[in-house]
């Protein structure tokens, strides 16, 4: 029986995170991953999905600039883009095992199992530690109906070889909006199929539209209110069925959510709740068994599935281990953003005692570079601080961090003012949007 102080069992984001905070403060530390070190980001995730849109990116402003600098705008080449993404991606499981190794971490590859609240199980070898995290993410969960096995997920998307002529994707999440962004940009006829009239849940109602707008101007195909009953293959080709609704399609991409990977683990033998969300917590994402902690997307919790959430859960599960805090967590405003065409990022509140959209489209920051569309949500307490903002535009995701920040800071107008910022920027314009 080998025992270690703690043993993490997933080797993505959150957990290495952790393991590395550990070592570092003399523990003996075991990881177990059963796929690729690194996680779900970094090889088939966000940071390749990153890659896909960098290509978006850069054509988006050769069509908003085309007779204005430029003529002739192609389509993104998928297969070049594709082999530069592996150049990104394909290094990232073995220097990920590598680094944890080299900094004195056991690498174990494999699943375990409980076999009871201090113990594991692999291999035919049982390890023990004094504590445990649990870190194994989530994996795409697939429409359960006729046909299923036909469903591709987010994953294989992109690791696609080529781009179909036409791609249809079940969902309208964040996921679905970027996988539907990237196929659209390649040339492929892109269809959405989604149960009902609210795509990106969560996002305000408004701009989410807004967004659905955008993407049809640019040839998306929505199909709201459309609840699949069966994918049908014939002939080299998919039908996808529901009551008066039938689509021929060459791929079916589904992108109805995801689940969280705890059935591998036994879990119940360590005395763990879950629920259909994960693995359930408390404040100090702590199971129902107080040895057993939690961390990143497998979290039964309300905040976002994101990196930079299981970094921080990470980070503060690692002092609670050793005895620095024993504070409940207290997360910190968490921005989201669909990188769509445009981007769509949200942070904090929606309401508040002032409210002030605004069409900023016409603004020398956005009209230079001729976008589209660009729209901006600012909401106000009764002290006119700033508590939450909706950006809409090709510099979202840069604007929803200042704003972020800004929030932090209970900044007013009258605080804004008195900075200086890099003109003419997104950055520059804040003043005129309270």
């Amino acid at each position: 029986m080998e025992k270690f102080n703690t043993i993490i069992i997933g080797a993505g984001p959150a957990g290495l995170a952790a393991a590395y905070n550990l070592k570092a403060a003399g523990q003996t530390v075991a990881v177990f991953e059963n796929n690729l070190w690194g996680g779900t980001c970094p090889n088939r995730g966000c940071d390749p999905k990153k890659v896909f849109l960098a290509g978006v990116e850069a054509r988006d402003k050769m069509i908003q600039l085309q007779n204005k600098g430029f003529d002739e705008v192609q389509f993104v080449d998928w297969r070049q883009l594709e082999k530069f993404k592996k150049a990104f991606t394909d290094p990232v499981s073995k220097g990920s095992r590598d680094g944890a190794v080299g900094a004195g971490i056991t690498a174990i590859d494999g699943q375990p199992r409980f076999i009871s609240d201090t113990e594991l199980t692999f291999n035919g070898e049982t390890y023990q530690a004094d504590n445990f995290i649990i870190a194994t993410g989530q994996r795409p969960s697939y429409l359960n109906i006729k046909g299923k096995e036909h469903l591709l997920s987010s994953t294989d998307f992109l690791s696609l070889k080529s781009m179909p002529k036409d791609i249809t994707i079940i969902g309208a999440g964040y996921i679905a909006f970027e996988l539907a962004t990237i196929a659209n940009s390649t040339g492929a006829k892109v269809h959405l199929i989604h149960h009902n009239d609210h795509p990106l849940k969560g996002f305000n109602e408004k701009y989410a539209l807004e967004l659905v707008k955008q993407l049809e101007d640019k040839g998306v195909d929505f199909n709201f209110n459309v609840d699949t009953k069966e994918i049908d293959a014939q002939d080299g080709e998919y039908i996808i069925k529901a009551d008066d609704f039938e689509m021929e399609t060459d791929l079916v991409i589904g992108a109805t959510g995801r689940i969280p990977n705890v059935d591998l683990l036994d879990i119940e033998k360590a005395g763990v709740k879950v629920d259909r969300h994960g693995v359930v917590v408390n404040g100090k994402l702590q199971s129902s068994n107080k040895n057993i902690f939690a961390i990143g997307d497998v979290v039964s919790t309300k905040e976002p599935k994101l990196t930079p959430v299981a970094g921080f859960e990470a980070n503060y599960v690692s002092d609670v281990i050793l005895g620095k805090t024993d504070k409940d967590i207290d997360f910190p405003l968490v921005p989201t953003v669909v990188y769509g065409s445009p981007k769509l990022a949200e942070v904090g509140a929606q309401t508040g005692a002032k409210v002030v959209d605004q069409d900023v489209t016409s603004w020398f920051t956005y009209s230079h570079a001729n976008e589209p569309k660009a729209k901006i949500r600012i909401v106000l307490n009764h002290k006119s601080e700033i508590i939450g903002a909706t950006v809409l535009s090709g510099s979202a995701d840069s604007l929803i961090n200042l704003l972020t920040m800004a929030i932090k800071d209970k900044m007013s107008h009258a605080d804004v003012i008195k900075q200086i910022m890099a003109y003419p920027t997104a950055a520059s314009d804040l003043e005129y949007l309270i």
